[in-house]
């Protein structure tokens, strides 16, 4: 059973998500948003939007590493790949750090 994520700071945008056992801080800077477009190969919020819809688990761990990364939670997104953390989980916590960066 997966905690909902919360909203953390939302003055900065932030959004707390539990992820393997920990709270974990997930946060769309401007840094996640062009990393993920990079990664993605993408050009534009537009098609962000988009791809968005249809994701693959791969490019779920890409935007779900850069989100922790704009978290503060870099050391976390380092060791994501091995991590216990499950595709609901996965995609709560990306879809919580987009609704608190609206």
């Amino acid at each position: 059973m997966t905690a909902t994520p919360e909203i953390g700071n939302a003055a900065r945008g932030e959004a707390t998500a539990i992820l393997a056992g920990q709270s974990r801080r997930l946060c769309l800077t401007l840094g996640a948003l062009a990393e993920i477009e990079t990664g993605l190969g993408l050009e534009g919020v537009g098609a962000l939007a988009e791809r968005m819809r249809k994701l693959s688990a791969g490019d779920l761990m890409l935007v779900l590493a850069a989100l922790l990364r704009g978290g503060g939670e870099a050391e976390f997104a380092r060791t994501l790949a091995t991590a216990p953390v499950s595709a609901p989980e996965a995609a709560e916590a990306v879809a919580a750090a987009f609704a608190a960066a609206a």
